[in-house]
């Protein structure tokens, strides 16, 4: 479910107040594949409730470029809250997610095996507000970019 960004720390401390977790990971997920799909099902096993911190187009412009999103911030949010691992989905305009992470103070935070936590920009936040950050392996191959210059060669 889209969630406004004003309404998420009320959600969350609701939830936390239940007794039950708060998991949560971040992305463009432009163009859904295997890889994401993997990667969010892991993200849901650490918590209660999974919330997805979607770049929105102005986010994903600014990091990937012009030609990007392929798909809207409107479409993609409602592909990821039809996934029966995530719970809530909220659009960020920024490009990191530090400042809502920071609001929501997630029990657990995912990221991409890439990164560790001596490179993971949001280390500090997590560190400060004592949640715990888990690494996921990616499905070698598996890329949006990887899908996009495969249709682009196939034209």
């Amino acid at each position: 479910m889209l969630i406004k960004r004003e309404d998420i720390r009320a959600l969350v401390d609701k939830i936390h107040k239940s007794g039950k977790t708060v998991v949560c990971t971040n992305g463009c997920f432009d163009i859904l594949h295997v890889g994401h799909v993997r990667y969010l099902k892991k993200t849901k096993s650490f918590g209660d409730y999974s919330i997805v911190l979607l770049n929105s187009d102005k986010s994903v412009k600014s990091i990937k470029g012009p030609s990007r999103p392929i798909n809207n911030e409107n479409d993609r949010a409602e592909i990821l809250s039809a996934l029966r691992f995530v719970d809530y989905v909220v659009l960020f305009d920024e490009d990191s997610p530090g400042a809502l992470l920071d609001e929501i103070k997630p029990d657990v935070y995912t990221k991409g095996a890439d990164y560790n936590m001596e490179t993971l920009p949001e280390a500090d936040i997590m560190k400060k507000n004592g949640t715990r950050v888990e690494f996921i392996e990616f499905v070698k191959g598996k890329s949006t970019t990887k899908t996009i210059e495969k249709m682009q060669n196939n034209v």
